[in-house]
């Protein structure tokens, strides 16, 4: 009898080592550095014009990663500003990682670094509680809305705090993903204990279409290697599988009818492609850029 499902975000520890699977076994970070190299000079090509200070809001930083490399193409474009670099970031252990990235990077002598341990609902109402509504030239949100309880009223308030010519950028998994169709088809059945909602390009679309905001829309192809999932026993399939369900330790507690169901559906054109002998999950990203 299997036991009882939980969410894979009730044991962090767990949590963190299949999101660093994920990264590993995925293109992720490498399309997200494409859209870096390639599209974000023009994004980023007019929000600190006769500025001597660019404020920086990192909303979800994670460990930094791409947070650095945004840094680096904004010095390029301004050099010699001073840029005023705060992350929010509910994990003590990613802005431990963050902390340690930027004492190994050089050329960041023009950064000033704040690191906020708290979730985006805690910044909010820490800034409303003092008071203080600072503005910022940009933000951005990079596949963070996923744990969020109220999206709408997120992306609303971190909107507002947009100088006149600021740029908001979000990263999600996107409406043509895999992501997508198994979420759709199976949210209901994983337990999601209002810890993690399942939120895509398509449900953001439709918030900003109905609020009347201005933005564009950038689709970065990217996948994800999952062909151990389907190898039994295998302890990387196993945590890749509760990435995917956002489960904790699916193959053991999944009712076998769902489990059977899952494996299967993960393998059909809808979710992944099979190329070179391996399954390849569909991690395409939309990338979308709000205009104040």
């Amino acid at each position: 009898m299997a036991s009882p499902m939980r969410s894979l975000l009730t044991d962090p520890a767990r949590y963190l080592q299949s999101f660093r699977l994920f990264l590993t076994n995925s293109t992720e970070h490498q399309c997200m550095r494409e859209f870096v190299e390639r599209q974000l000079p023009a994004v980023i090509a007019s929000i600190g014009n006769g500025k001597s200070t660019i404020n920086v809001l990192s909303v979800g930083g994670g460990a930094g990663e791409i947070d650095l490399l945004i840094l680096s193409k904004l010095q390029a474009r301004y050099p010699g500003v001073t840029i005023n670099n705060d992350v929010i970031e509910p994990s003590a252990d990613q802005i431990f990682k963050y902390k340690e990235r930027v004492a190994e990077t050089s050329n960041l002598e023009n950064v000033k670094f704040t690191w906020h341990e708290e979730t985006a609902y805690e910044y909010e109402s820490r800034m409303n509680a003092e008071k203080k509504a600072k503005k910022w030239d940009f933000i951005h949100m990079i596949q963070m809305l996923y744990y969020v309880k109220d999206i709408p009223a997120t992306i609303r308030y971190f909107h507002s705090l947009l100088e006149a010519q600021a740029k908001l950028l979000i990263i999600l998994v996107s409406g043509t993903s895999g992501w997508e169709t198994l979420w759709k088809k199976y949210g209901s059945s994983f337990p999601l204990d209002d810890l993690c909602s399942y939120v895509s390009s398509d449900d953001i679309k439709r918030i900003l279409d109905s609020a009347g905001l201005k933005y564009q829309l950038y689709e970065l192809p990217s996948h994800m290697d999952i062909t151990s999932c389907f190898i039994e026993g295998n302890k990387d399939g196993e945590l890749l599988l509760d990435f995917l369900t956002e489960t904790f330790e699916f193959s053991k507690n999944a009712p076998p009818e769902l489990k059977h169901q899952v494996m299967e559906d993960l393998r059909k054109p809808e979710c992944s492609e099979k190329r070179d002998g391996k399954v390849l999950f569909n991690n395409n990203l939309s990338v979308i850029v709000i205009e104040p």
